[in-house]
């Protein structure tokens, strides 16, 4: 066969493909012009959407105020042999850790030695002041004999003096020796108070929980010195209540109109897939935040954590419920956003269509489009009322359960439909 004979039978074959497809084509049914859902009837629940982080409810940060080095840690009051660590659950006053003191037990001695001192002082001092006493009421007594007595004692106006001198010179040394004794007694105070901040600061060598709870958080370790200057260095994070633990939620300020105290809301957390949590708006914070323009407010939701499956700081995924309706007509939202093209509707349905598009420029009033003729819609005007994103609470004469409506044009797809062409090689198939 030469090359124009295999040049016409290839022509011929291509012909015929080419005819088997448009007849095989013919028979097809006519794809559908629009896709298409139904009305359905249930419970609509409206919500906002937020991501926040799992905290717990009170945490005492747990410091030194101190410097040193840290020398142990305390016993696990809940597992004998163990050391205080993350998730100990410690009680009030239980040991967390200690601080080396020798230099605070060597400032407590010098504090110390200051005080016996300081008591010596003032024995010293009274004792002296004793003498004082006694040599002041002896010149007193010798001046009033010597007054008494005068010329008829043979005394000349010398000895007066010197008897009266003898006199004012220990009253004035009895005020020394007063005020000696004050000074030594405030000494003393002084020095007891130097060794009462000695001694409490080595009792802070001995880090003590403030508080009943749980360690979330261990900051330091054996060996490592903590320097307490203008701050207090943190060594423990102690969550008082696990059993109840607060949602922080970053809510738009676009929403944060819609949230109020004592407001439902639930929450995913990744680690549970598939399981809800439920908890209360506790509080909305005034303080808000801006990230690359954005505002948020911070909202408070506390929930029960009885079971301890929530840990802090997870992610949570929290749905505020806005309003909730039951046993109400619902379509999908697509339904009322979308709009036919003239030629799409009805002839007898046009004029009633545009006066009902008219009419749904409310916000409670709405149209949405029944298949009638084929490739045609005709309009029913409906009430929208609540919307969770998806589906919308629809009402009007009419529209019953079941009622098939329009969501939108049929999509390339739909147009295509799911037959093939017997003629067309099929790859990637399995035979019948």
């Amino acid at each position: 066969m030469n090359l124009r004979s295999w040049l016409t039978l290839t022509i011929v074959i291509g012909l015929v493909l080419a005819l088997g497809g448009w007849m095989w084509r013919r028979g097809e049914k006519p794809a559908a012009a629009f896709r298409t859902a139904q009305v359905t009837r249930g419970d609509l629940l409206a919500t906002i959407s937020a991501t926040g982080t799992l905290e717990p409810e009170e945490v005492v940060d747990v410091g030194a105020q101190v410097a040193g080095q840290i020398n142990s840690f305390g016993d696990d009051p809940h597992n004998p042999g163990k050391l205080i660590d993350y998730r100990s659950e410690v009680e009030e006053g239980t040991i967390l850790a200690k601080i080396d003191d020798s230099l605070y037990q060597a400032d407590v001695a010098a504090a110390q030695a200051q005080v016996d001192q300081a008591k010596a002082n003032v024995q010293r001092a009274q004792a002296d002041l004793g003498q004082m006493q006694a040599k002041a009421n002896q010149t007193s007594h010798d001046w009033t004999r010597a007054q008494q007595a005068g010329a008829n004692a043979g005394l000349s106006q010398s000895d007066l003096d010197t008897y009266r001198a003898n006199y004012e010179v220990a009253a004035a040394n009895l005020g020394v020796g007063q005020a000696a004794v004050v000074q030594a007694q405030t000494g003393e105070a002084q020095s007891a108070a130097a060794l009462q901040r000695a001694q409490r600061n080595l009792s802070y060598c001995t880090i003590k929980s403030p508080v009943k709870g749980t360690i979330i958080d261990r900051r330091v370790n054996i060996g490592q010195t903590v320097v307490a200057a203008l701050n207090a260095p943190s060594l423990f994070l102690i969550a008082k209540d696990l059993k109840r633990i607060q949602v922080w939620a970053s809510v738009n300020e676009a929403d944060i109109g819609h949230i109020r105290a004592g407001q439902n809301a639930t929450f995913t957390v990744d680690a549970y897939p598939g399981e809800s949590f439920r908890g209360v708006v506790n509080k909305v914070r005034l303080n808000a935040s801006m990230t690359q323009n954005v505002v948020t407010y911070t909202v408070e939701v506390t929930t029960d954590n009885s079971d301890g499956k929530l840990f802090p700081y997870m992610t949570a995924n929290v749905r505020f419920e806005m309003d909730k309706r039951s046993d109400v007509l619902m379509v999908p939202a697509a339904a009322l956003r979308w709009t036919p093209q003239t030629q799409q509707i009805a002839p007898e349905a046009r004029g009633a269509a545009n006066a009902e598009n008219a009419g749904s420029a409310g916000n409670d009033s709405g149209v949405v489009w029944m298949p009638s003729a084929p490739g045609n819609v005709r309009p029913i005007a409906v009430h929208v009322g609540l919307s969770d994103g998806i589906n919308t609470q629809v009402s009007g004469d009419g529209l019953k359960e079941g009622m098939t409506i329009v969501v939108g044009d049929a999509t390339p797809d739909d147009v295509a439909g799911n037959n093939s062409n017997p003629f067309v090689p099929q790859f990637g198939k399995k035979k019948s």
